[in-house]
Protein backbone atom coordinates (compact mmCIF):
# COMPACT_ATOMS: atom_id res chain seq x y z
CA UNK A 1 0.00 0.00 0.00
CA UNK A 2 1.32 3.43 -0.97
CA UNK A 3 -0.07 6.50 0.78
CA UNK A 4 0.73 10.01 -0.48
CA UNK A 5 0.81 13.15 1.66
CA UNK A 6 1.74 16.78 1.42
CA UNK A 7 2.68 19.25 4.12
CA UNK A 8 0.10 21.97 4.67
CA UNK A 9 -0.30 24.27 7.68
CA UNK A 10 2.40 22.37 9.54
CA UNK A 11 0.78 18.93 9.27
CA UNK A 12 0.41 16.00 6.90
CA UNK A 13 -2.55 15.91 4.57
CA UNK A 14 -3.46 13.34 1.96
CA UNK A 15 -2.59 14.41 -1.57
CA UNK A 16 -2.49 13.11 -5.11
CA UNK A 17 0.70 11.18 -5.96
CA UNK A 18 1.91 13.84 -8.41
CA UNK A 19 1.71 16.56 -5.73
CA UNK A 20 2.88 14.48 -2.77
CA UNK A 21 6.13 15.27 -1.01
CA UNK A 22 5.75 12.42 1.51
CA UNK A 23 5.15 8.81 0.49
CA UNK A 24 4.56 5.95 2.91
CA UNK A 25 5.03 2.55 1.32
CA UNK A 26 3.56 -0.04 3.67
CA UNK A 27 4.49 -3.64 2.83
CA UNK A 28 4.45 -2.93 -0.94
CA UNK A 29 3.53 -5.84 -3.20
CA UNK A 30 5.24 -6.65 -6.49
CA UNK A 31 3.21 -4.14 -8.53
CA UNK A 32 3.78 -1.37 -6.01
CA UNK A 33 7.49 -2.13 -5.94
CA UNK A 34 7.57 -1.80 -9.72
CA UNK A 35 5.83 1.60 -9.46
CA UNK A 36 8.35 2.75 -6.87
CA UNK A 37 11.19 1.73 -9.14
CA UNK A 38 9.72 3.35 -12.26
CA UNK A 39 8.41 6.62 -10.78
CA UNK A 40 10.69 7.22 -7.80
CA UNK A 41 13.83 5.35 -8.80
CA UNK A 42 13.88 3.12 -5.72
CA UNK A 43 15.75 -0.10 -6.44
CA UNK A 44 15.25 -3.59 -5.15
CA UNK A 45 18.20 -3.41 -2.74
CA UNK A 46 16.67 -0.42 -0.97
CA UNK A 47 13.32 -2.18 -0.67
CA UNK A 48 14.85 -5.40 0.65
CA UNK A 49 16.98 -3.56 3.19
CA UNK A 50 14.03 -1.49 4.40
CA UNK A 51 11.73 -4.46 4.92
CA UNK A 52 14.31 -6.85 6.40
CA UNK A 53 13.77 -6.98 10.22
CA UNK A 54 17.35 -8.19 10.70
CA UNK A 55 18.93 -5.36 8.72
CA UNK A 56 21.46 -3.29 10.66
CA UNK A 57 20.76 0.44 11.01
CA UNK A 58 22.94 2.42 8.64
CA UNK A 59 23.01 5.54 6.48
CA UNK A 60 24.11 5.95 2.87
CA UNK A 61 24.73 9.46 1.56
CA UNK A 62 24.51 9.83 -2.22
CA UNK A 63 25.04 12.97 -4.31
CA UNK A 64 21.31 13.45 -4.95
CA UNK A 65 19.66 11.67 -2.02
CA UNK A 66 20.09 10.13 1.40
CA UNK A 67 19.09 6.58 2.33
CA UNK A 68 18.95 5.29 5.89
CA UNK A 69 17.74 2.17 7.64
CA UNK A 70 16.41 2.72 11.14
CA UNK A 71 15.59 0.23 13.89
CA UNK A 72 12.39 0.85 15.80
CA UNK A 73 10.65 -1.14 18.56
CA UNK A 74 7.53 -3.14 17.82
CA UNK A 75 4.47 -3.08 20.02
CA UNK A 76 4.92 -5.24 23.13
CA UNK A 77 3.05 -8.55 22.74
CA UNK A 78 3.25 -9.52 26.42
CA UNK A 79 6.07 -12.04 25.91
CA UNK A 80 9.06 -10.27 24.39
CA UNK A 81 10.15 -6.91 23.02
CA UNK A 82 11.08 -7.01 19.34
CA UNK A 83 12.59 -4.57 16.87
CA UNK A 84 11.76 -3.91 13.23
CA UNK A 85 13.37 -1.92 10.43
CA UNK A 86 12.13 0.79 8.13
CA UNK A 87 13.91 2.59 5.32
CA UNK A 88 13.89 6.25 4.35
CA UNK A 89 14.90 7.81 1.03
CA UNK A 90 15.23 11.61 1.29
CA UNK A 91 16.02 14.18 -1.36
CA UNK A 92 15.31 17.88 -1.68
CA UNK A 93 11.72 17.39 -2.89
CA UNK A 94 10.43 14.13 -1.45
CA UNK A 95 10.61 11.76 1.49
CA UNK A 96 9.81 8.08 0.85
CA UNK A 97 9.32 5.84 3.87
CA UNK A 98 9.28 2.07 3.36
CA UNK A 99 8.01 -0.01 6.27
CA UNK A 100 6.30 -3.32 6.99
CA UNK A 101 3.31 -2.00 8.98
CA UNK A 102 1.21 1.15 9.25
CA UNK A 103 2.02 1.63 12.96
CA UNK A 104 4.83 3.95 11.91
CA UNK A 105 2.36 6.45 10.47
CA UNK A 106 0.18 6.50 13.58
CA UNK A 107 2.66 8.66 15.49
CA UNK A 108 2.63 11.35 12.78
CA UNK A 109 -1.09 11.76 12.25
CA UNK A 110 -2.15 15.00 13.83
CA UNK A 111 1.44 16.17 14.24
CA UNK A 112 2.25 19.88 14.17
CA UNK A 113 5.28 21.94 13.23
CA UNK A 114 6.11 20.09 10.00
CA UNK A 115 7.51 22.34 7.31
CA UNK A 116 9.61 20.08 5.08
CA UNK A 117 10.26 16.39 4.36
CA UNK A 118 13.29 16.62 6.63
CA UNK A 119 11.02 17.66 9.52
CA UNK A 120 8.92 14.54 8.91
CA UNK A 121 12.07 12.41 9.08
CA UNK A 122 13.05 14.08 12.35
CA UNK A 123 9.59 13.41 13.75
CA UNK A 124 9.85 9.73 12.79
CA UNK A 125 13.22 9.38 14.49
CA UNK A 126 12.01 11.24 17.58
CA UNK A 127 8.91 9.05 17.89
CA UNK A 128 11.09 5.94 17.64
CA UNK A 129 13.54 7.11 20.32
CA UNK A 130 10.67 7.96 22.69
CA UNK A 131 9.14 4.57 21.92
CA UNK A 132 12.35 2.91 23.12
CA UNK A 133 12.28 4.93 26.33
CA UNK A 134 8.66 3.92 26.95
CA UNK A 135 9.44 0.25 26.44
CA UNK A 136 12.43 0.43 28.76
CA UNK A 137 10.17 1.77 31.51
CA UNK A 138 7.97 -1.28 31.01
CA UNK A 139 11.06 -3.52 31.14
CA UNK A 140 12.03 -1.95 34.45
CA UNK A 141 8.60 -2.69 35.93
CA UNK A 142 8.69 -6.28 34.64
CA UNK A 143 12.15 -6.72 36.17
CA UNK A 144 10.79 -5.60 39.54
CA UNK A 145 7.92 -8.07 39.29
CA UNK A 146 10.32 -10.90 38.49
CA UNK A 147 12.60 -9.95 41.36
CA UNK A 148 9.65 -10.24 43.74
CA UNK A 149 9.11 -13.80 42.51
CA UNK A 150 12.51 -14.76 43.93
CA UNK A 151 11.06 -14.60 47.44
CA UNK A 152 8.39 -17.10 46.37
CA UNK A 153 8.36 -20.07 44.08
CA UNK A 154 9.09 -19.16 40.45
CA UNK A 155 7.25 -21.32 37.94
CA UNK A 156 8.31 -22.10 34.38
CA UNK A 157 6.19 -19.28 32.90
CA UNK A 158 8.19 -16.66 34.80
CA UNK A 159 11.46 -18.31 33.82
CA UNK A 160 10.49 -18.30 30.13
CA UNK A 161 9.46 -14.64 30.41
CA UNK A 162 12.79 -13.78 32.02
CA UNK A 163 14.75 -15.50 29.24
CA UNK A 164 12.64 -13.83 26.53
CA UNK A 165 13.16 -10.39 28.03
CA UNK A 166 16.88 -10.99 28.38
CA UNK A 167 17.08 -11.94 24.70
CA UNK A 168 14.95 -8.92 23.72
CA UNK A 169 17.27 -6.54 25.54
CA UNK A 170 20.25 -7.88 23.63
CA UNK A 171 18.50 -6.90 20.38
CA UNK A 172 17.48 -3.56 21.90
CA UNK A 173 21.06 -2.74 22.87
CA UNK A 174 22.29 -3.59 19.38
CA UNK A 175 19.50 -1.65 17.65
CA UNK A 176 19.85 1.48 19.79
CA UNK A 177 23.62 1.46 19.42
CA UNK A 178 23.39 1.26 15.62
CA UNK A 179 20.73 3.99 15.63
CA UNK A 180 23.16 6.20 17.54
CA UNK A 181 25.74 5.79 14.79
CA UNK A 182 23.11 6.78 12.21
CA UNK A 183 22.20 9.90 14.20
CA UNK A 184 25.84 10.93 14.50
CA UNK A 185 26.41 10.56 10.75
CA UNK A 186 23.14 12.37 9.97
CA UNK A 187 24.14 15.30 12.15
CA UNK A 188 27.56 15.47 10.52
CA UNK A 189 25.85 15.44 7.12
CA UNK A 190 23.46 18.16 8.26
CA UNK A 191 26.27 20.47 9.32
CA UNK A 192 27.85 20.20 5.88
CA UNK A 193 24.62 20.50 3.87
CA UNK A 194 22.82 23.39 5.52
CA UNK A 195 20.38 21.89 8.01
CA UNK A 196 18.71 24.67 9.97
CA UNK A 197 19.78 25.48 13.52
CA UNK A 198 16.53 24.05 14.86
CA UNK A 199 17.01 20.79 12.98
CA UNK A 200 20.59 20.47 14.21
CA UNK A 201 19.42 21.17 17.76
CA UNK A 202 16.76 18.49 17.41
CA UNK A 203 19.40 16.05 16.19
CA UNK A 204 21.54 16.89 19.23
CA UNK A 205 18.58 16.16 21.50
CA UNK A 206 17.92 12.87 19.73
CA UNK A 207 21.56 11.86 20.10
CA UNK A 208 21.37 12.52 23.85
CA UNK A 209 18.05 10.71 24.30
CA UNK A 210 19.25 7.77 22.20
CA UNK A 211 22.38 7.53 24.33
CA UNK A 212 20.22 7.52 27.45
CA UNK A 213 18.13 4.70 25.96
CA UNK A 214 21.32 2.82 25.14
CA UNK A 215 22.66 3.11 28.68
CA UNK A 216 19.30 2.09 30.19
CA UNK A 217 19.04 -0.91 27.88
CA UNK A 218 22.56 -1.99 28.86
CA UNK A 219 21.71 -1.67 32.56
CA UNK A 220 18.50 -3.69 32.19
CA UNK A 221 20.29 -6.33 30.11
CA UNK A 222 22.90 -6.64 32.87
CA UNK A 223 20.17 -6.89 35.50
CA UNK A 224 18.41 -9.71 33.66
CA UNK A 225 21.70 -11.51 33.12
CA UNK A 226 22.34 -11.26 36.86
CA UNK A 227 18.79 -12.46 37.57
CA UNK A 228 19.28 -15.51 35.38
CA UNK A 229 22.61 -16.26 37.04
CA UNK A 230 21.10 -15.74 40.50
CA UNK A 231 18.19 -18.02 39.61
CA UNK A 232 20.64 -20.75 38.59
CA UNK A 233 22.61 -20.29 41.81
CA UNK A 234 19.42 -20.46 43.88
CA UNK A 235 18.36 -23.64 42.10
CA UNK A 236 21.77 -25.19 42.69
CA UNK A 237 21.71 -24.12 46.33
CA UNK A 238 18.24 -25.59 46.84
CA UNK A 239 19.36 -28.84 45.24
CA UNK A 240 22.46 -28.94 47.43
CA UNK A 241 20.37 -28.39 50.56
CA UNK A 242 17.94 -31.13 49.53
CA UNK A 243 20.78 -33.58 48.85
CA UNK A 244 22.43 -32.62 52.15
CA UNK A 245 19.23 -33.31 54.10
CA UNK A 246 18.70 -36.62 52.33
CA UNK A 247 22.29 -37.61 53.04
CA UNK A 248 21.86 -36.77 56.72
CA UNK A 249 18.72 -38.90 56.87
CA UNK A 250 20.50 -41.83 55.23
CA UNK A 251 23.53 -41.53 57.53
CA UNK A 252 21.29 -41.47 60.60
CA UNK A 253 19.12 -44.40 59.57
CA UNK A 254 21.79 -46.71 58.15
CA UNK A 255 23.12 -47.84 61.57
CA UNK A 256 19.59 -47.86 62.96
CA UNK A 257 18.53 -50.18 60.15
CA UNK A 258 21.44 -52.45 61.03
CA UNK A 259 20.47 -52.57 64.68
CA UNK A 260 16.80 -53.07 63.81
CA UNK A 261 17.76 -55.94 61.52
CA UNK A 262 19.75 -57.56 64.27
CA UNK A 263 16.95 -56.95 66.75
CA UNK A 264 14.45 -58.54 64.42
CA UNK A 265 16.36 -61.82 64.22
CA UNK A 266 15.98 -64.73 66.57
CA UNK A 267 19.51 -64.21 67.97
CA UNK A 268 18.32 -61.13 69.88
CA UNK A 269 15.60 -63.18 71.54
CA UNK A 270 18.22 -65.80 72.39
CA UNK A 271 20.60 -63.18 73.85
CA UNK A 272 17.80 -61.63 75.92
CA UNK A 273 16.21 -64.94 76.95
CA UNK A 274 16.51 -64.08 80.64
CA UNK A 275 14.93 -60.67 80.14
CA UNK A 276 11.21 -60.25 79.57
CA UNK A 277 10.43 -59.20 76.02
CA UNK A 278 8.46 -56.19 77.20
CA UNK A 279 11.73 -54.88 78.69
CA UNK A 280 14.20 -56.07 76.03
CA UNK A 281 12.51 -54.63 72.98
CA UNK A 282 11.70 -51.21 74.53
CA UNK A 283 15.33 -51.05 75.65
CA UNK A 284 16.39 -51.80 72.07
CA UNK A 285 14.15 -49.04 70.74
CA UNK A 286 15.39 -46.59 73.37
CA UNK A 287 18.97 -47.42 72.50
CA UNK A 288 18.25 -46.83 68.80
CA UNK A 289 16.60 -43.47 69.61
CA UNK A 290 19.58 -42.37 71.72
CA UNK A 291 21.98 -43.47 68.99
CA UNK A 292 19.96 -41.60 66.33
CA UNK A 293 19.80 -38.39 68.36
CA UNK A 294 23.50 -38.63 69.09
CA UNK A 295 24.32 -39.04 65.39
CA UNK A 296 22.11 -36.10 64.47
CA UNK A 297 23.86 -33.87 67.04
CA UNK A 298 27.28 -35.05 65.91
CA UNK A 299 26.50 -34.49 62.21
CA UNK A 300 25.13 -30.98 62.89
CA UNK A 301 28.33 -30.07 64.69
CA UNK A 302 30.41 -31.47 61.89
CA UNK A 303 28.52 -29.50 59.19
Amino acid sequence: MIESYEIAAGELREAAPERASICFCIAPDHDEQSRLHQHLGIGGHVLESSLDPDEVARIEIKPDHLFLVWKRPRSFDGRAFQVASFGVVLNERRLVVICASDSLLAGLRGGQGLNSPLDVLMALLEESVHHYLGHLRVVKQVARDIQQQFTRGMDNAHLVQMYNLSESLVYYVNAIHSNGAVLALLRSHGQRHGFSAGQLQMLDDLVIENEQSYQQAKIHARIFANLIEARGNLANNSMNLALRNLTLINVVFLPLNLIASIGGMSEFSMMTAGVPWWLAFPALLAGMAVLGVGMVVALRRMT
